[in-house]
């Protein structure tokens, strides 16, 4: 099969051998996979889930995908027939470990023709869903277990940091819970043009206009009722409990949220810095701030984005801006790096 491998820190197309399904596993035919940001951290720090005997041999990456069932292999029950095009969680469960497609030698991703996928995870796509927004169940799934994480309520003020896919996802998720107004930050035009078209009510460049003081406007109340309660040495004006997301995941990051956060703000970590990172306590003791780290999804969530998908209460159209066979995947990766060209790149591995 034709795919995208990363070997030796580079990204090359490559003719491999077709995968096999093993017992309880399914052969699917990739129809189209988003290059998520995940994939260009790992890309850049691979050592952080891989062995160096690994990097040698290669890895197909690839984990939000849209696919087409083949074959089955042995003790299946192949339910869904030949045919159907399919969504799965990348996530295998094994006795002695898990392992995740997409960032495992033994189980390649979306970036190649064809992926063996676990049957007990495959979900159909509803007739009438393209495949286009099929592939975006992974990523919004992400944004909403982060806001479902975060117990976001109605009497909530959310700040999202950083408009890439992740932040626009969180503001997807917030919207779909009816959680209002959303205030955003991110220094890019396109990414905030990409926030507006989500639904994010106030958009904001952080180089022009803090972020926390369009925040603290939007977060007033005139109801004490709806006000954060605060403890007598943190004053503050009345205003509705802090939640803010970040979705930028570099260094500094976390520093500077809880350094301009306020009193009691609860901070949700979604974005993915693979650095090292350091934090000053004293911010986060003298406001009693409290931070959450989540990672993806659970299975009720996955399956849960994919029926708002199909039902269109989450339109992602926006967010896809560019497809590229194998061949093009490594300048897709490149292009990623900027953020005014791109949001979302789908790979469709037979696109010629």
């Amino acid at each position: 099969m034709r795919a995208t491998v990363m070997r030796q820190r580079q990204l090359m197309a490559d003719n491999l051998p077709a995968p096999q399904p093993g017992p309880g596993e399914v052969l699917v035919r990739t129809l189209a996979c988003g290059i998520c940001g995940s994939d260009l951290h790992f890309f850049k720090y691979p050592e952080t889930l891989l062995q160096p005997a690994d990097l040698e041999r290669g890895i197909v990456m690839g984990h939000e995908y849209c696919a087409e069932v083949v074959d089955y292999g042995p003790a299946t029950e192949r339910k869904i027939k030949p045919g159907a095009r399919v969504c799965a969680m990348p996530v295998l469960t094994r006795a002695e470990s898990i392992e995740i497609v997409g960032y495992s030698v033994g189980y390649p991703g979306g970036f190649g023709e064809y992926m063996r996928l676990p049957e007990a995870l495959l979900l159909p796509v509803p007739n009438g869903l393209s495949t286009e927004r099929a592939t975006m169940t992974e990523p919004m799934a992400v944004g909403l277990h982060a806001v479902q994480r975060a117990n976001a309520s109605l009497d909530d003020a959310p700040l999202v940091i950083g408009c890439g896919p992740v932040g626009l996802a969180v503001i997807i998720a917030l919207k779909l819970k009816g959680i209002a107004p959303v205030v955003a930050a991110d220094f890019s035009p396109r990414r905030r043009e990409l926030a507006k078209a989500v639904g994010a009510d106030i958009v904001l460049d952080p180089k022009n206009v803090s972020p926390f003081a369009s925040w603290s406007e939007a977060a007033a109340v005139t109801d004490p009722t709806r006000a954060v309660r605060l403890s007598p040495w943190t004053p503050a004006p009345a205003r509705r409990p802090a939640l803010i997301f970040e979705c930028v995941g570099v260094p500094g990051m976390i520093r500077s949220v809880m350094a301009a956060a306020p009193p009691q703000a609860r901070i949700v970590v979604v974005g993915l810095c693979m650095e090292r990172d350091s934090i000053e306590p004293v911010n986060g003791i003298m406001k009693e701030l409290s931070i959450q780290f989540v990672l993806g999804y659970n299975g009720e969530e996955f399956a849960a984005t994919l029926h708002n998908l199909a039902e269109g209460k989450i339109n992602p159209e926006a967010l896809v801006t560019g497809k590229v066979g194998v061949e093009g995947v490594a300048q897709a990766f490149k292009d990623l790096a900027s953020p005014e060209t791109h949001a979302k790149i789908l790979v469709e591995p037979w696109r010629s």
